[in-house]
């Protein structure tokens, strides 16, 4: 009986999940709210404005503030990634315009990325089709170090936008008709880029450096840490339950990662807005097959198995 009963939930895919849903717990998690994301928008962008007063005013061991502000700030990047889904707000004008803004200042483009990471969800984990594993995963502890500081993924995206807004994208995630498109978006954001450097020369206003661009090589590992946990060392399956990592942490990395730790739960039914992901994980969680308790806790298991 015990052998049977394993068999059936090794059986128990993503899209059994979703059908043992009833109409009412149906409708609960797929409810967005503009209120809902307004708070969490609200919140993010409010720590962020008063650490960069604090930058500003110089405060005693401002560094460490400047750090604080680079986490904040490349933790847009899920910001980003829920407004692309457009589960953010309700409103999808709302979805776009916060997706651009936040797209602008961790230098990914929103339309292009909204490409990318929906070749990721159709094809979660396939090392021939996912282009989230187009860059291998760090194999040494030298890699592991460099791939962790944030530099390659910074270069990475500046070289996306330099290359869509100068030559015809050739991605294959990228559909023809959407190629114009990500080559309109990449020189605008390049204009704007111009345009605020160009201000900055004009006035001298070096604050920039100290309250955006530093802070975010600062505050690159972190991100690099946290993404590194949603699928790495998952089997190569096509269950979202199986091939995706649910990592328990604190509260306030859930707050400030939109609810992402609940990766499992996000891939198996990615119409679930972020503020629904805790309902549903609490329907979801006898069948999650990876999970890890702490960032820290992953990576120092990822180290030992690659060193």
């Amino acid at each position: 009986m015990n052998a049977q009963s394993d068999h059936h939930e090794t059986e128990f895919d993503h899209k059994d999940l979703i059908a043992s849903l009833t109409v009412e717990e149906r409708e609960a998690v797929l409810r967005k709210s503009d209120r809902a994301g307004l708070v969490r928008l609200a919140g993010h962008c409010g720590a962020i404005a008063f650490l960069t007063v604090l930058i500003a005013l110089r405060v005693p061991y401002y560094p460490v503030v400047m750090l604080m502000q680079g986490i904040l700030v490349v933790f847009l990047f899920t910001t980003l990634h829920e407004t692309v889904h457009r589960t953010a707000f309700r409103s999808p004008r709302l979805n776009d315009f916060v997706a651009y803004i936040c797209g602008f200042l961790v230098f990914l483009p929103p339309d292009w990325f909204r490409y990318f990471h929906f070749a990721h969800h159709r094809h979660t984990h396939d090392p021939e089709l996912d282009p989230e594993l187009a860059t291998p995963k760090p194999d040494t502890v030298w890699r592991y170090l460099m791939a962790m500081t944030g530099l390659p993924e910074w270069i990475s995206r500046v070289r996306i936008v330099l290359r869509n807004a100068v030559v015809e994208n050739t991605d294959t995630f990228v559909p023809p008709k959407g190629r114009e498109k990500v080559r309109i978006e990449a020189r605008w954001f390049c204009a704007t880029y111009a345009a605020v450097a160009g201000l900055c020369l004009w006035t001298g206003w070096t604050e920039i450096f100290m309250i955006w661009l530093v802070p975010i090589l600062l505050g690159g590992p972190f991100l690099r840490v946290y993404l590194l946990a949603e699928h790495t060392l998952c089997p190569h399956v096509p269950n979202m339950l199986q091939n995706t990592r649910t990592t328990f942490t604190l509260a306030i990395v859930r707050f400030f990662a939109w609810n992402m730790p609940y990766h499992i739960e996000h891939h198996a039914y990615p119409a679930v807005p972020f503020h629904k992901l805790p309902d549903f994980h609490r329907i979801a969680a006898k069948h999650l097959g990876c999970t890890e308790q702490g960032y820290v806790r992953f990576n120092a298991r990822y180290l030992r198995e690659i060193a």
